[in-house]
């Protein structure tokens, strides 16, 4: 009997004890395998990729089933990393089978359940590419671009396969273009632009923005299919299409663009159109975004300017300004609407499985220490009278960066923080909080395995990348102030993550700070901040603000050249350095050799620094007022 009652319970196991479902794998990486000069290669690769990453996007919104294998960064696959670090003992997949999935037919053939059938777009007009991710997202359909080519995937997966049906379609029945920059867009009762490409926006506008589909919160500026048969020759590393990162936007449903930010020169992919249509229906998308969303949240952007490929002075990208300055001239209007960058930036702007990422189990609070004048003084720091003893000794520290984007912390991340050197010298990590809806393990796995040297503060510029002069009034967009709206925003992430320093703000074309802004960044960031327009030192309220000074060069010799000389000739005795993506190796070799010159240079951890900092403001009237000559 007893036998029977065991066997009996282990068949009537409850639903709560059965073992997790096996996570599936999809190798993705022959796609990183193609000749950029041939148009057909390019097109097999896009649509493929575009594929499986709206596939993606769908299955692992309510929980992570998918997992792909693809982005490569110094001689490893960035996915197998941090799935080995996902899977060690103790952690969230730890006792996960995996189950690999071999063809895309049979991918779509797992998962058909989740699949409503196939938006297809326009092989003519680029633009709709983005159209087909949006709508991918709202309405569970595979983004499809039509080819009727033996080996497409309209072919494999529509004609052949699991013949999945055409739900929408971006193009007409006879597979002419429904865009064509003529007479009125389609679907509307507005007007063509004259540009095909701007005309599908603002359908998508009408369609899927005005009306609530999409998640207006959301937004993703990622480059379009462009890319095929002229992005690519003009920067051909085989992940910057990022396609892969549409995943976690296509989860949310969001919605995706690709335009241009400046009004005095026509887009290269759209050379005819009327100088500053792209500018205009980019705003037009971001009021809509606004009118749905902005007014209580901010407006989350994932992506970049396509700065290699697109709008840009850089070689065959076909504009007149500097890649920097076009950054900064989108910066400058997305924050006019509410709205941040999440910012993919070419380089390291490729990430893979954000929406298999996005169900990590963060904790509750992540908290950090901070230094007390007690402290201080033991530490020799104070003088008896409580001011900063300043005998042979000249502060700095590293802002290290730039750790704004989900996609550089994910790829280049392990690279710099693995590094046998991390630890040896008091490190600043500036990391964006809002990272964690992208790669919330990346940002647990910072903080479980960093030293006592190892402290955190919020990258530019807070809980994501904006210029916070555009939030202050008056406004470009004419909207009202966004400062509120902000520092809801910023705070609970700030208190969640223990952050109370903003490590950098780049003012950008934007204005600087006004007594409202600094307010709104002490109500979450009490600690300091680092802007660029601003007096050389401030103290507002009890909040320290200390203007960003110079960034330091490739090599660290030259680094601490600049260190030295910047030391010498600044009055003010503390001094702030930002570097990219360098290794702990680099900060070590740059400050050892700033030392071997200068003795009295004295690295700082952040608390210490800004503490110090703060204590000299209170003791020195004339620099808290801003008066003090730099």
């Amino acid at each position: 009997m007893r036998r029977l009652f065991i066997l009996l319970s282990l068949l009537f196991v409850p639903a709560a004890w059965a073992a997790p479902a096996a996570i599936d794998i999809y190798d993705l990486t022959d796609a990183l395998k193609f000749d950029a000069k041939n148009t057909e290669q390019t097109a097999r690769v896009w649509d493929y990729v575009h594929v499986v990453s709206t596939l993606q996007g769908i299955v692992n919104r309510d929980e992570p089933r998918l997992y792909v294998r693809f982005v490569e960064t110094a001689g490893r696959n960035v996915d197998d990393y941090w799935l080995d670090r996902l899977s060690e003992p103790g952690q969230w997949l730890a006792g996960r089978r995996r189950e690999k999935i071999a063809t895309v037919e049979a991918l779509v053939r797992k998962y058909r359940q989740h699949i409503k059938g196939v938006v297809l777009y326009d092989p003519k007009v680029a633009a709709t590419s983005n159209l087909a991710s949006t709508i991918a997202g709202v309405e569970d359909l595979l983004a499809i671009r039509y080819d009727p080519a033996p080996d497409s995937m309209y072919t494999r997966l529509v004609v052949k396969g699991p013949r999945l049906p055409v739900v929408r379609r971006l193009l007409n029945e006879d597979y002419s273009s429904m865009f064509t920059g003529q007479g009125q867009i389609p679907g509307t009762d507005l007007p063509s632009t004259g540009s095909a490409k701007c005309d599908a926006y603002l359908w998508l506008k009408t369609h899927y923005i005005d009306t609530g589909k999409v998640d207006a919160g959301y937004g993703a500026y990622y480059l379009d299919a462009y890319w095929i048969d002229k992005g690519v020759k003009t920067f051909s590393a085989p992940n910057q299409h990022t396609l892969t990162n549409h995943d976690f936007f296509v989860a949310h449903k969001a919605w995706f663009f690709d335009l241009h930010v400046w009004a005095d020169e026509a887009p290269i992919d759209d050379p005819g159109q009327k100088l500053g249509t792209d500018l205009e229906t980019l705003k037009a998308l971001l009021l809509s975004a606004w009118q749905q969303v902005g007014k209580e949240r901010m407006i989350h952007i994932g992506g970049f300017t396509p700065w290699a490929y697109k709008y840009t002075e850089h070689r065959g990208a076909g504009g007149k300004h500097h890649p920097v300055h076009t950054e900064w001239e989108y910066a400058k209007i997305v924050s006019s609407y509410n709205g941040f960058m999440d910012a993919d930036a070419i380089g390291f702007a490729a990430m893979a499985n954000a929406s298999f990422y996005m169900h990590f189990p963060l904790k509750d609070r992540y908290p950090q220490p901070w230094v007390t004048r007690e402290d201080l003084r033991k530490r020799g720091y104070l003088t008896p009278d409580g001011k900063v003893d300043f005998k042979d000794r000249e502060f700095i520290i590293f802002y290290v960066g730039d750790w704004d984007a989900a996609a550089w912390v994910y790829q280049y991340m392990p690279v710099v923080w693995d590094h046998k050197d991390r630890g040896k010298i008091p490190l600043m990590w500036c990391v964006s909080p809002v990272l964690e809806r992208r790669a919330p393990h990346v940002l647990d796995y910072l903080r479980r395995t960093a030293s006592p040297n190892d402290y955190f503060a919020a990258a530019d510029n807070g809980a994501g990348y904006l210029n916070p002069g555009m939030l202050q009034e008056p406004r470009e967009s004419g909207l009202p102030s966004g400062l509120d709206i902000w520092a809801r925003h910023c705070k609970p992430l700030y208190d969640k993550w223990g952050i109370t320093i903003t490590g950098f703000v780049i003012d950008g074309f934007a204005p600087g700070l006004n007594q409202a802004g600094l307010d709104c960044y002490a109500s979450f960031s009490p600690n300091g901040i680092v802007p660029q327009k601003i007096p050389p030192s401030l103290l507002h309220g009890d909040m320290p603000v200390l203007r960003a000074d110079r960034d330091l060069g490739d090599s660290p010799e030259k680094a601490a050249q600049i260190i030295v000389e910047r030391v010498k000739a600044r009055q003010l005795p503390f001094t702030w350095f930002r570097a990219i993506i360098k290794t702990p190796e680099w900060y070590v070799r740059a400050y050892e050799a700033a030392r071997a010159q200068n003795p009295k240079i004295e690295l700082l951890d952040a608390p210490t620094f800004f503490e110090l900092y703060r204590i000299y403001l209170q003791t020195n009237p004339e620099a808290a007022a801003g008066k003090a000559p730099l």
